[in-house]
């Protein structure tokens, strides 16, 4: 029940970033991306019987998949997505910084997508 209602945040996320980024809201898209993560997160939480309920148990899942993986990706696609989220709160990046961090949480949903499919 839980997983589902997880992955369907995750796609209403995802459309509503990416309609924001179409319009020029990088400040909102940016949170919707943020959320669409930590929607996946939530799932690999919830499968690998993980905490998944602050910002520290969601990098804790991030280094806990690093180690299981042994894909340092993880990390740094993680600390990427993390400057979307405080871009959120801070409005400082500017479209080119926003698209670059915008690449990197759209390869980490991408594999954390395929991750979950496996398990």
């Amino acid at each position: 029940m839980r997983l589902e209602a997880y992955r369907k945040l995750h796609e209403k996320y995802f459309r509503e970033a990416e309609e924001l980024y179409e319009k020029g809201d990088l400040v909102q898209a940016g949170e919707k991306y943020w959320g669409a993560l930590v929607s996946l997160l939530n799932i690999i939480g919830e499968k690998e019987n993980l905490p998944h309920y602050t910002h520290r148990d969601l990098r804790e899942i991030v280094e806990f998949l690093t180690e299981k993986t042994n894909d340092p990706e993880y990390s740094r696609l993680f600390s990427s997505a993390e400057a979307l989220h405080s871009n959120f709160y801070h409005n400082f990046m500017s479209r080119l910084s926003f698209n670059v961090h915008r690449e990197d949480i759209l390869k980490l949903i991408q594999k954390l997508k395929r991750l979950i499919e496996s398990v």
